[in-house]
């Protein structure tokens, strides 16, 4: 202890200077076993569990920009496994599950807390899906409890329970395991981890194309040069229409902006996640006191990492009209990310048409709580070239074949990331 506390004042006057770096940075070989294209938690935890799991250690993970810039660093941290269909539903527990070792794995705290999610209820039909959904949470062995208005209304004092209350609250669905996690800490632990394996993290390396050989990928042109390797994966969220397309693969998805904005930091006043489906609307309460929260798409194909006024409005309305009290608080900044949207709201983790491509991505409104499955099962969908069972129905041929995974309830419409 005593050589933390010192090491840590030394650190602090000489200006960081002389702080060890998490992980290196490696000019890119000429030729790697597996290429992750994207530097976020996604791309990160997968080339983690290909080297943790499959001892590949020939992997490099190529960002254009900075581990973290994407969505990675700009969400609003939440973890749950609330989910209605079995494929959704199994897949996001594990992932769960993974959280809840996660820091213990990574050997770095990412700050996971289960404060719970609280799925609010305003009608009748919002009570029945509710049920329904909670009853097929338990089903899959998932932790769902129904609360009363009453209930709720001791629980969060600044919350408007009353009858005269624009949304009426009949009820809400609680997932206790539920929660959230520090984004940025999810991917230092992960890049610390995966570099402590081998793995090489190169930064400021767009991929500008992929080089397709007989039907299979023979490597990536960068703005550092060609890297060949017989795999690589896609991890790039919004932008895997794009990246997809350097190999001549058609995406069946749509890139919109997702909004999201934090008060000025207050003191502990709410100690789990809100969230309500009717009013597209959740919030949560940040470590250092600020209030996260957001809403809806902006609802325009776009790839820039910033929304609009309107958004903004509309989440500033739904926030007074739940809790007025927060009515007082000043916004102190907003940011934007940009989201892949599939067609039945759920994702892609699977191989694609071009032999040693394969893709995690469609995420919607909810890829950060994917994390380490997504990373786990794409890794594992890499060294086998066969999906896992947990990843089994997320292929890409589902949407030609009719077997989608609509999970209706999977963004804001109904329970809200």
């Amino acid at each position: 202890m005593k050589y933390s506390i010192f090491s840590l004042a030394r650190n602090a006057l000489s200006g960081h200077r002389r702080w060890p770096r998490a992980w290196r940075s490696p000019a890119p070989a000429k030729r790697y076993d597996a290429l992750i294209v994207g530097g976020g938690g996604h791309g990160l935890a997968t080339a983690y569990y290909l080297a943790r799991r499959h001892g590949m250690r020939r992997v490099a993970v190529l960002e254009k920009g900075w581990l973290g810039g994407g969505n990675t660093g700009r969400n609003t941290t939440i973890v749950r496994s609330n989910y209605h269909l079995d494929a959704n539903a199994h897949f996001y527990e594990f992932s769960l599950k993974l959280w809840e070792g996660l820091a213990r794995e990574l050997n770095y705290n990412v700050m996971y807390s289960a404060r719970g999610v609280l799925n609010l209820v305003h009608s009748p039909a919002d009570m029945d899906a509710a049920m329904r959904r909670g009853n097929a949470m338990r089903l899959n062995g998932i932790d769902a409890r129904f609360l009363s208005r009453d209930e709720i209304a001791r629980w969060m004092p600044n919350l408007d329970c009353s009858p005269s209350a624009r949304f009426p609250i009949v009820g809400g669905l609680l997932q206790p395991r539920g929660g959230t996690v520090r984004h940025d800490a999810v991917a230092w632990g992960y890049a610390r981890a995966a570099d402590a394996l081998g793995v090489d993290i190169i930064q400021q390396c767009e991929v500008t194309g992929i080089r397709v050989d007989g039907g299979a990928v023979a490597g990536v042109e960068t703005t550092r040069g060609y890297i060949a390797a017989p795999r690589v994966g896609l991890a790039v969220a919004g932008h895997t229409t794009q990246l997809a397309a350097m190999a001549g693969v058609a995406m069946p998805i749509e890139s919109h902006v997702l909004q999201a904005m934090v008060t000025e930091p207050v003191k502990p006043i709410l100690d789990t996640v809100v969230t309500s489906g009717a009013v597209h609307f959740y919030i949560s309460q940040s470590d250092r006191g600020e209030l996260v929260m957001g809403g809806d798409l902006d609802f325009y194909n776009s790839f820039a990492q910033r929304g609009n006024l309107p958004i903004i409005e509309h989440v500033a309305a739904a926030c007074t009209s739940l809790f007025p009290s927060f009515g007082r608080l000043k916004v102190m900044r907003t940011w934007g990310g940009v989201v892949d949207m599939t067609m039945d709201g759920s994702p892609i983790i699977a191989k694609l048409p071009v032999d040693g491509l394969y893709m995690t991505g469609g995420w919607c409104y909810g890829g950060f709580k994917a994390t380490p499955a997504s990373g786990w099962l794409l890794a594992h969908t890499m060294a086998y070239d066969t999906p896992h069972e947990l990843n089994a129905a997320f292929t890409l041929e589902r949407f030609a074949q009719g077997r989608m995974i609509d999970e209706k309830g999977a963004g804001p419409y109904a329970w809200a990331h």
